[in-house]
């Protein structure tokens, strides 16, 4: 599997704020993710129910930018800040780099978040 056109793909979804799209189509069942929040999830079921909580918290997308990606084998990292005003009048301003490594399916195993501000 080609590990750049699946992270050009899945940084496109992500780009477009459908971030719950993104976790369905290009995670593994046995996913696991973890961020600089110390926040943690264990299998793909656990993320989808993770990123429908948080989309559905958004109130407005003032902006979602892709930076740049690289690929080293089957690890890859993307850059992206992401600006949301929340339904709880809370405003969200992440620039953080995505680190993600793929199983031989294509498929993401394990999905990290770093800050990058």
């Amino acid at each position: 599997m080609d590990i750049k056109t699946q992270v050009t793909k899945i940084d496109a979804i992500v780009a477009q704020g459908a971030i719950v799209d993104a976790v369905k189509q290009y995670f593994a069942d046995n996913a696991t993710t973890s961020d600089y929040g110390g926040g943690a999830t264990n299998g793909k079921p656990e993320m989808i129910s993770k990123m429908e909580g948080f989309a559905g918290a958004i109130a407005a997308v003032n902006g979602i930018t892709h930076h740049n990606s690289i690929v080293d084998g089957n690890v890859s990292a993307s850059e992206f800040t992401f600006d949301f005003d929340m339904k709880d009048g809370s405003k969200i301003y992440w620039h953080e780099i995505i680190r993600r490594v793929w199983n031989e399916e294509g498929k993401v195993i394990q999905e990290e978040y770093f800050n990058a501000a």
